[in-house]
């Protein structure tokens, strides 16, 4: 049979022709399934809100704002206060991105700007064999295995990065960080020893369990710059670094900032390996060696020994990690949503 594109040539038929009725009905069926998973997905937050509002509003009628500035925890005398868990929450995620957005970042523009292959290609041609097939691939190829070896990050589950902190990231500083402590004592932040699990720890992990999201997303802004502003710059005779840090960087800066937020609601929600590397210790405390607590791990170590009285207070408190989690991700999504608009102009 004929195809349309010989129909074309041979008696001058266009090759285009109406939907089928199937094609016609399956588009639209498709349409109404987007929306309504849309849609359901926000009805399904919405009712995740009201539930545990619903179940945190005794506590909250009965203690208040008083809750949020408290800092006792004490199941005994019912009294609960989360300005500890407040503060061990945002300073350990902070930490943490800080750390992660260095990394991830550094790694984006390693990957980008193609430093691995020319150091491979630069190794083969100082062995004469860049010009072979099998090692003409070889750059190429192990820069996407970085890339996936990066994004495998985010599959290893929480309770192992844990372990993995307990066994090998506290013994590893822990003489460091001591001998830190002993000489600058006198600087806040290095004024208490690390004796086992603390701030510093936990925050090292949480880096590296964020680094895929900070990596991934400011790779992606990174590659959609579009490549004239690149060889404008080298053609007024910018370095490459110039190149990067003046041109690149700034271009993408929007995106790498909603990776950057992102990855800091990712850090806030974090639960398992924070419960078991921060210490579960009610203090506030400038100290990056000292333990402290935050509202995910509290939730994780008290639900299975709470009581009727306890899981209000308990829900209370999920609620508000709920709520600076959502504000976070919807800051970051409406960065996201802003960056993309230039991006896709220039084109």
């Amino acid at each position: 049979m004929p195809s349309n594109i010989q129909d074309q040539h041979n008696g001058g038929e266009s090759i285009s022709r109406p939907p089928t009725f199937f094609e016609k009905h399956f588009n639209t069926a498709f349409g109404w399934a987007t929306y309504f998973f849309a849609w359901l997905t926000v009805l399904l937050v919405l009712y995740i809100v009201c539930v545990i509002g619903f179940q945190a509003a005794p506590a909250i009628r009965d203690y208040g704002l008083g809750f949020i500035t408290g800092t006792t925890w004490d199941s005994n005398t019912h009294r609960f206060g989360v300005l500890p868990e407040i503060w061990g929450t945002l300073y350990s995620s902070l930490l943490a991105l800080f750390i992660g957005a260095l990394f991830g970042v550094a790694v984006a523009v390693f990957l980008s700007e193609h430093f691995l292959s020319s150091f491979v290609f630069s190794v083969e041609k100082l062995f004469g064999v860049q010009f072979h097939p099998l090692w003409a691939r070889l750059p190429d190829q192990l820069e996407s295995v970085l890339k996936n070896l990066i994004e495998l990050l985010a599959a290893i589950p929480s309770v192992v990065y844990g372990l993995w902190g307990i066994f090998f990231v506290i013994p590893l500083i822990r003489p460091t960080c001591n001998w830190v402590s002993e000489n600058l004592g006198w600087i806040p932040i290095f004024g208490t020893t690390l004796s086992g699990p603390g701030m510093l720890p936990a925050a090292i992990v949480l880096a590296i369990m964020i680094l895929p999201t900070v990596t991934a997303i400011s790779l992606n802004a990174l590659l959609a710059v579009p490549p004239k502003l690149r060889e404008a710059s080298y053609g007024l005779g910018a370095t490459r670094w110039e190149t990067i840090l003046a041109i690149l960087v700034p271009t993408a800066s929007k995106g790498i900032f909603g990776a950057i937020i992102l990855a800091f609601g990712r850090a806030l929600g974090e639960t398992m390996a924070l419960a078991m590397l921060v210490g579960n210790a009610n203090v506030i405390s400038w100290s990056l060696f000292s333990p402290a607590n935050t509202l995910a791990a509290l939730l994780a170590n008290n639900f299975p020994e709470a009581g009727p009285k306890e899981v209000g207070v308990l829900m209370f408190a999920a609620l508000i990690l709920l709520g600076i989690t959502l504000f976070v991700n919807i800051v970051g999504a409406l960065i996201l949503q802003k960056a993309s608009e230039p991006t896709i102009g220039g084109r």
